[in-house]
């Protein structure tokens, strides 16, 4: 049973970044943005999508109460708290660490608790360490007399994938002819809808760290959406901008970061648009992207990450410019 339920307004923009492509190599109309961060709802983000068709399913079956996994300064947990509190229902965020990590609680963490999520700590461990705690959750939940639904992790499922099958098509009528869509790879559900839009050949994924298989991440998703065999040898991802792991600062990354910001005035996150960005400018010099080629980066948002992240924040404002007055 499921049912699309409206987020947000679309479609999204889809705007020039001559600048940029000019700075890479390409022609200056080869170079194009999807503002999935301006999806309005909490913050902003591509979780949007995936919420509308998760929460309308969790609305159609009777629920009060979205439980949903991930690390302490998920951008999809963030967004569940948000469409929680929009449609109003209790919203329970299940979070690897404890609750020390929340100490200096800043980024995702302060809009969660504005948005009036409870957080339950799950403790350092393996991914199924976070599934058994969301269970464990919804069992607590259930005999306190509530009807939780479980978002999965990052939203990525076949259904949530839907959401990005209409991006996709946002996208074919925003920008007929497109050749490459560039977009980070994360759960794997936004890539795995695109796909399901626009076909394997037409797809860059750039893997962040956050599943240990991307290939077999999107292609199982992929498979359940299309309902045809998506081989993993058949996806085009990029690993090469995990660096030291998810969570670590990768300096061709933060090079990225400052490259959109100071030629286009596009703020990206050190986790996701970022690698997402870094994988771009490398594929434009491996000629895996060449000029004449149009071009989209899919900017799938987390601006309030980014100020969660200690690293990017303290290498920022250390890089800071003084100006003296002659």
């Amino acid at each position: 049973m499921s049912a699309k339920i409206a987020l947000s307004t679309w479609p999204t923009p889809l705007e020039p970044m001559p600048r940029l492509a000019r700075a890479l190599g390409l022609g200056e109309g080869d170079l194009w943005v999807k503002r999935d961060d301006l999806t309005g709802l909490g913050g902003g983000g591509n979780k949007v999508r995936k919420l509308e068709w998760t929460v309308g399913e969790a609305l159609a079956e009777g629920a009060d109460t979205l439980v949903t996994t991930g690390a302490a300064q998920s951008n999809h947990a963030r967004l569940t708290a948000a469409a929680g509190a929009r449609l109003g229902l209790n919203v329970v965020l299940v979070f690897s660490g404890t609750p020390k990590s929340a100490e200096r609680g800043s980024g995702n963490l302060v809009l969660d608790s504005l948005f009036g999520a409870r957080i339950f700590w799950a403790g350092d461990g393996e991914p199924s360490t976070l599934a058994q705690a969301a269970d464990d959750v919804c069992e607590q939940l259930r005999r306190e007399g509530a009807r939780p639904y479980v978002i999965p992790f990052g939203g990525s499922s076949p259904l949530g994938a839907r959401g990005y099958v209409d991006a996709g098509n946002e996208l074919l009528a925003q920008l007929p002819g497109v050749r490459h869509v560039v977009v980070a790879l994360g759960s794997g559900g936004t890539m795995a809808g695109l796909i399901g839009a626009l076909g394997e050949e037409r797809v860059l994924g750039v893997h962040c760290g956050a599943v240990a298989e991307p290939a077999a991440a999107v292609s199982d998703l992929a498979d359940g959406l299309t309902g045809r065999s998506v081989t993993p040898g058949a996806l085009r991802i990029r690993p090469d901008q995990v660096g030291s792991g998810y969570g670590v600062l990768h300096e061709p990354v933060l090079d990225a970061m400052r490259t959109a910001a100071t030629l286009e005035g596009i703020v990206l996150d050190p986790i996701y648009s970022g690698r997402a960005m870094a994988g771009l400018i490398q594929a434009v010099r491996d000629g895996d992207v060449r000029r004449g080629e149009r071009t989209v980066f899919l900017h799938s948002g987390g601006l309030p990450g980014l100020f969660g992240h200690a690293q990017t924040v303290h290498r920022s404002v250390a890089a800071l410019r003084a100006f003296r007055a002659v």
